[in-house]
């Protein structure tokens, strides 16, 4: 099983992909004329207006659903292996991946936007498959990256989450992994059953709490640690251009696990936001569009970095050699990820430290879970909008918690590996068809600036910008 995982892990994340999530945040980046630059002050606004409605979530809320996607052990445990993996330049390839990506996530999450629908409960649905199938026409290509996301989000991923909460639970209170993976299949449980409301009632509050408290917590590290910040910044960018003697690493694994790990913490060109992206109640599909890019900022430059730089300014990984070389110092698989940041917070909170990382990492990874279930159950409902197979769900539920119980028991290496796979098929898929479908959504925004300019408050009406088959904007 693994041997065949890791085959295929290197054939998805070859240079190609690699390349391509670069370059497509890039590319945006120019086409959108940076708008995550220019429009820096403008997210922020947007994130507190709307209301939520019978159909919709509120922009905000949407924003946490989406963030509890992408937050999660990703930026845990998936940075300290980013770290091990690739050296510290790892972290300047997350943080440009982060940056150009925002362009990339408002582009499909607009889309997402453009092309929802109500379903049969009258709630909003959408996301790759809904715009795959309206805009470019291909009903296979969107069924396939429904399957694709099923599999990726009901069963490749939730293990990755269950495993690292099992593995902080372990090591802070002794806890059977057997037990740990049990209590957290009972708790999704509890709440998939309720639908899109209760999980984003559940994640408007826990997952700005806890993200601004593992914020607080690594601007602690930082200020306890404030000498060695100057040798931190030089050692990641050091790394990043030139490799690091004494760890091995080349700059071509610090790109490749930067922007790896980068993709799976902040999800910009996966894929998976744009579902939570469509089901915000919002006047004008470009409003969402920039909330999500901001989204990245919150889960790359602020969470991800945080966990970095607790790592690097706590003595976990660059310790001083004889010869005066900075050495690598632990970090040894991925399994040892909650761990170390673990032994982070010990250093700033003895005795409370684990503990209080693993409380951390429940919720992040708890709700991140919850997230996988809503994307999954998103594309269930769009194979099953003209052919009704009320089995499917039955399954999805069962799959994910099948998914959470066996990640939970199994070696973090080969449940990174499954989520690696996962990842990178949908990244494949879904960054191919946005680069096809780029025009609504760049017309969109070109519509929105103006009614901004204008003093309007933007209302979006899609004949009038000559988007076709976008029928709930049609006024």
């Amino acid at each position: 099983m693994d041997a065949f995982v890791n085959y295929l892990n290197s054939i998805i994340w070859s240079n190609a992909l690699i390349g391509l999530c670069l370059g497509t945040g890039f590319y945006f980046s120019i086409r959108t004329r940076f708008l995550q630059v220019r429009h820096f002050r403008h997210m922020i606004q947007l994130m507190f207006q709307g209301k939520s409605s019978d159909a919709g979530v509120s922009s905000f809320q949407a924003l946490a659903i989406s963030l509890s996607g992408r937050v999660g052990t990703g930026n845990i445990a998936g940075v300290a292996t980013a770290i091990a993996m690739g050296g510290p330049g790892a972290v300047f390839w997350m943080w440009l991946v982060a940056f150009f990506g925002a362009s990339t996530a408002y582009v499909e999450a607009t889309l997402a936007q453009i092309y929802k629908e109500k379903d049969e409960m009258g709630m909003y649905r959408g996301g790759p498959a809904y715009f795959i199938e309206k805009a470019m026409g291909q009903r296979w290509y969107a069924w396939l990256f429904a399957i694709c996301t099923i599999i990726a989000v009901g069963f490749c991923l939730p293990g990755i989450q269950a495993n690292s909460i099992v593995a902080a639970a372990e090591n802070a209170w002794g806890i059977p992994p057997i037990a740990g993976a049990s209590i957290i299949a009972f708790g999704v449980a509890l709440i998939v059953f309720g639908g899109i409301r209760r999980i984003a009632s559940f994640t408007q509050v826990v997952v700005p709490v806890m993200a601004l408290g593992y914020i607080l917590i690594a601007l602690v590290v930082m200020a306890v640690n404030y000498q060695k910040i100057p040798s931190m910044f030089y050692l990641i960018i050091d790394s990043a251009f030139f490799g690091q003697a004494g760890f091995g690493a080349i700059v071509g694994l610090a790109i490749q696990w930067g922007v790896k790990r980068g993709i799976y913490s902040n999800e910009a060109g996966q894929g998976t936001a744009p579902h939570a992206a469509a089901a915000a109640e919002v006047s004008h599909p470009a409003k969402q569009g920039l909330v999500q890019a901001f989204s990245v900022y919150i889960d790359t430059l602020f969470v991800c970095t945080a966990t970095a730089f607790m790592i690097l300014l706590t003595g976990l990984y660059n310790v001083e050699g004889p010869d005066g070389v900075m050495l690598y110092t632990g970090l040894a698989g991925v399994e040892a990820g909650p761990i170390y940041v673990q032994s982070a917070f010990e250093t700033i909170l003895p005795g409370l430290g684990a503990s209080l990382l693993a409380i951390s990492l429940f919720f992040f990874a708890f709700t991140t879970i919850l997230a996988y279930y809503y994307i999954a159950e998103t594309n269930v409902m769009f194979i099953n909008r003209k052919t009704q197979r009320p089995w499917l769900m039955i399954f999805l539920k069962w799959l994910v918690l099948s998914s959470v119980m066996y990640g939970g028991i199994k070696s973090a290496d080969l449940a990174w590996a499954l989520g690696d796979v996962g990842v990178g098929a949908m990244a494949w898929l879904n960054i191919v068809a946005i680069l096809i479908l780029q025009r609504p959504a760049l017309l969109t925004l070109k519509d929105y600036e103006a009614q901004l300019k204008a003093g309007e408050d933007p209302d979006f009406d899609s004949d009038t910008i000559g988007i076709k088959n976008a029928e709930y904007w049609i006024k």
